[in-house]
């Protein structure tokens, strides 16, 4: 037991996305059974409001033949079976709309809560679930006190609330006997309905706080020691598909944040067709034109888009952009022996933008 304390107490991590992923295999996930319970609540709130007149008739429908002339149907063994068959195809039109949605309350019930999980691991048989000791020790565990505390403080809170909203109708339910059946059925409809809205707001309050400790207990539960995490790196960074799988994690960051930052550059230079690198340059804080992104074939054509969609000049120049693209790395400045080249293609690209401003201008100044 004290091996046990020491254990937990060295569990002081967070756990790791692979630990995560390791216990969402074997459906541990954090779930809380009063988030069903709200949705099933929810459901019978909606049936009693939009389907009970319906529901009552129908089955008014179904048993008042029986009561009217029972001796007709049971003379007639035919008859029987035919009028039994009748009413059990009727029964179960009747009641297969509120058990469809008590199916889909419950599937969201649970779907909200985590993405569905398919594993076997919770059916494996366990010796551990059939030893009568492992039992007691699950039911006096201090997690079964926790949800019994529970389960007993949410009855007192259920039965306050309903004691609140019966109080106030007993004058009404008094006279439930001295009514008609059509008016009963509304009294009791109407205090069925106060009685169950009710309890759904105080289930959506409790469901949410018992998700939050779920939620809580369950990472705590995951909870790692340093040397559990060391271990772990290890083993990762052991594996040639992790290494390859972060390799690629890596590049794909890089290449988007390259592709990021096309719109800020001044002018995108191609092959024209398998190359381009996309320059910035800004005079009073650069020595020399900056490389923002460059790449080839399906990147080339991506930086070419993006140029299009900002109206960024493109210049071909097929040796300056191979040339670039070989010997400068993303952020670096284009080295002396592209300096003419590149000066020539700025020059050209200010020139093109100094005409196309005085053409605007002029236009403004015509209008």
């Amino acid at each position: 037991m004290a091996d046990q304390d020491q254990d937990k107490s060295q569990k002081t991590e967070d756990a790791t996305p692979k630990r995560l992923e390791e216990a969402l295999k074997k459906g541990q996930v954090a779930k809380s059974q009063e988030i069903n319970h709200f949705f099933m609540l929810v459901t019978v709130t909606f049936v009693i409001l939009f389907f009970s007149n319906s529901f009552l008739k129908n089955i008014g429908e179904i048993i008042i033949p029986f009561l009217e002339s029972p001796h007709n149907i049971a003379s007639d063994p035919g008859n029987l079976l035919r009028v039994s068959k009748e009413v059990g195809i009727k029964l179960v039109a009747v009641i297969s709309i509120p058990i469809v949605f008590f199916v889909l309350a419950a599937i969201l019930g649970n779907f909200i809560q985590h993405k569905p999980v398919f594993t076997s691991e919770q059916i494996k048989p366990k010796l551990n679930k059939i030893s009568l000791i492992a039992g007691a020790k699950r039911l006096f565990s201090p997690r079964s006190l926790v949800e019994f505390s529970k389960s007993l403080a949410k009855l007192f809170i259920i039965g306050g609330v309903i004691i609140l909203v019966v109080l106030p109708e007993r004058k009404i339910l008094s006279q439930m006997m001295t009514v008609e059946s059509s008016e009963l059925f509304n009294i009791i409809k109407f205090s069925t309905l106060k009685i169950f809205l009710s309890v759904v707001i105080i289930m959506f309050f409790l469901a949410i706080a018992d998700f939050s400790f779920q939620k809580y207990e369950h990472l705590k539960n995951l909870k790692m020691s340093k040397q559990d995490i060391k271990d772990e790196n290890k083993q990762s960074e052991g594996d040639p598909q992790v290494k390859a799988r972060i390799r690629s994690l890596r590049a794909e960051r890089s290449r988007q944040r390259m592709i990021s930052s096309v719109p800020n550059a001044d002018v995108i230079i191609t092959n024209p067709t398998h190359y381009a690198v996309a320059l910035e340059y800004e005079g009073s804080s650069m020595e020399a034109p900056k490389l923002l992104a460059k790449g080839k074939n399906k990147i080339a054509e991506k930086i070419k888009e993006i140029a299009n969609e900002n109206n960024i000049p493109i210049v071909e120049n097929p040796p300056l952009a191979r040339g670039i693209f070989s010997t400068v790395e993303i952020g670096q400045e284009v080295p002396p022996e592209h300096y003419k080249a590149v000066a020539e293609v700025i020059g050209y690209v200010m020139k093109v933008k100094g005409e196309s401003a005085r053409r605007k201008f002029q236009a403004k100044k015509n209008n």
